[in-house]
C-alpha cells in the first residue's frame, strides 16, 4: 500500500505539471498571413476574415461573402546549459513541426450587419528533451503538447458610417499530452532483517498524462475608421478550463499502474489597443498594445483518483505568474494593384518569473521580425508571411532546485504562413 500510495503522489506531480507546460509562453497569435507579416498589429484594419480573431468589429466593413483558410508552420529550436552540472551538458531541444491551422467564413445580411464562424488555435505548439532518463531536469518535464481550438461565431454591425461594434462568443476544446520522471523512495530488499540490500533506495519512474477538456469565452470589439486613420480596440475573456484523462507510471519493479486525474488551469483576459495611419496614397503604419492579464495564473490544483486506492490529498503548487504586454508594429505598402508587401517587429514580455520556469516552459522575452506578400487574381486572394522569433537567453532561478542543477536556456523559431481566400 504504502508503495502504490508513492505511486500516486508521482502521478499527482504529473498531472500538475500539465497545465503549465504550454499555454502561457506559446500562445500563438498567427491567424491569418497577412496579418501575420505585419506582425499581428492588425486591431484597428482587421479587413479581410481574421477579423474574427483580432477585431471582430472589422467585419461590417467585409462586403458579400468571403472564405479565408491556412495554416501557420511553425519550427521552434533551441537548447539548454547546465554549466555548474557534472560535466556541464548541453542539450538541445528535439526537432518539431507544428501546423495550427485557421479558417474563417463572413457573411454580409444587409449593408451594416455581417455574420462570421471562425476556428483557430490560439494556444498550442509544444517541446521535447533528449536523452529522458538522464535530462538534469527530467523530474521537471521531458516532453510536452497542447492542442487548443476555438469555434467562434460573431456578428458586427455598423453603428454610424464610421464606427462599427462586434460580438462573438467560443466554444473552446483543449487537450495536454505530458511526459515526466518521478524519483520516489522503495523499501529495499532484506532491510529489517540483516541482509545486504538488493534494490536501490530510490527509483525512476517514467510517467505520462493524456487530459482533455472543453470551456466557453466571448470576444467583442470596435472600430472607428477616420479620414486617414483608424482606432481599433479587442477583447477576448479569459476562461477556465476543466481537464481530465488518464495517468499511467511505468515501475520498472511494480509495472504499469493507471489512474485518473483532474485539474482546471485559467487562461488569461487579452485586451487590445491599436492605432493605423495612412502615411501615404500606399503606405499604412499600424501599432498595437496587447495586454494580458496573467496573473489569473497563481497556482494550480490536482486531483487524483486510482481504482481501490483512498487518495484524497490534493496539491496545489504556485505559479506566481504576472501580467504581460506586447508591442506590435507593422507596415503595408501596395506595390501595385494586386501586390502587397509587408513587414513588421513585435517585443513580447515573458509573464513567468524565473523561479517558477521549468523545462516544457522555458519562457523569455521576445524580439520578433516578420514579413511577407499579399497577391490578388480575380476573386482570389493568397497572403504569405515569415516570422523568426528570438528569445532573450534565460537563467533559471528555482529555489527548490541547488545551483548546480540551475539552466540557461536559448530558444528560437521560425514560423511560415500561409492562407488562401475567395470573395463570391
Amino acid at each position: 500500500m504504502k508503495k502504490t500510495k508513492t505511486l500516486i503522489i508521482a502521478a499527482a506531480l504529473l498531472l500538475g505539471a500539465v497545465p503549465a507546460a504550454q499555454s502561457a509562453g506559446f500562445m500563438i497569435y498567427e491567424h491569418g498571413a497577412a496579418a501575420m507579416a505585419m506582425a499581428g498589429a492588425f486591431t484597428s484594419l482587421a479587413k479581410d476574415p481574421s477579423a474574427l480573431w483580432h477585431n471582430p468589429a472589422g467585419m461590417a466593413w467585409l462586403e458579400g461573402t468571403q472564405i479565408m483558410g491556412g495554416a501557420t508552420f511553425v519550427v521552434p529550436s533551441g537548447y539548454v546549459d547546465f554549466p555548474d552540472y557534472p560535466g556541464s551538458p548541453r542539450y538541445n531541444q528535439n526537432k518539431d513541426l507544428f501546423t495550427p491551422p485557421n479558417l474563417y467564413l463572413t457573411h454580409q445580411l444587409s449593408k451594416k450587419a455581417v455574420v462570421g464562424l471562425g476556428v483557430f488555435a490560439p494556444y498550442g505548439l509544444g517541446m521535447g528533451w533528449p536523452d529522458p532518463e538522464t535530462f538534469p531536469w527530467r523530474y521537471l518535464g521531458t516532453s510536452g503538447e497542447m492542442e487548443t481550438f476555438f469555434v467562434n461565431p460573431a456578428i458586427a454591425f455598423k453603428i454610424t458610417d464610421r464606427l462599427s461594434l462586434g460580438l462573438g462568443v467560443a466554444f473552446i476544446y483543449s487537450k495536454l499530452d505530458q511526459s515526466i520522471t518521478q524519483m520516489f523512495p522503495v523499501e529495499p530488499i532484506g532491510a529489517g532483517s540483516g541482509l545486504r540490500a538488493l534494490a536501490p533506495a530510490t527509483v525512476d519512474v517514467p510517467a505520462t498524462a493524456s487530459v482533455d477538456g472543453t470551456s466557453f469565452g466571448f470576444n467583442g470589439g470596435l472600430l472607428y475608421r477616420g479620414k486617414g486613420f483608424r482606432l481599433g480596440l479587442n477583447y477576448r475573456s479569459g476562461y477556465t478550463m476543466d481537464y481530465a484523462g488518464s495517468v499511467t507510471l511505468e515501475h520498472p519493479l511494480l509495472g504499469a499502474v493507471e489512474g485518473t486525474g483532474e485539474t482546471s488551469f485559467k487562461f488569461p483576459n487579452l485586451l487590445t489597443m491599436g492605432v493605423s495611419f495612412d502615411l501615404a496614397k500606399k503606405l499604412i503604419w499600424s501599432v498595437d498594445f496587447h495586454w494580458v492579464f496573467w496573473s489569473v495564473y497563481k497556482s494550480y490544483t490536482f486531483h487524483i483518483e486510482v481504482p481501490d486506492i483512498a487518495f484524497t490529498e490534493d496539491l496545489v503548487v504556485p505559479t506566481e505568474w504576472k501580467n504581460s504586454y506586447l508591442l506590435r508594429t507593422g507596415f503595408e505598402y501596395q506595390a501595385a494593384e494586386r501586390l502587397a508587401l509587408r513587414c513588421g517587429v513585435i517585443y513580447d514580455k515573458t509573464p513567468q518569473p524565473a523561479t517558477t520556469m521549468d523545462s516544457t516552459l522555458p519562457d523569455a522575452d521576445r524580439l520578433a521580425l516578420t514579413a511577407g506578400l499579399g497577391y490578388t487574381v480575380g476573386h482570389f486572394t493568397i497572403d504569405f508571411a515569415y516570422h523568426f522569433e528570438n528569445f532573450k537567453k534565460r537563467t533559471s532561478e528555482r529555489p527548490d532546485l541547488p545551483d548546480f542543477m540551475q539552466g540557461t536556456f536559448k530558444t528560437r523559431a521560425h514560423l511560415f504562413g500561409i492562407d488562401l481566400g475567395y470573395k463570391f
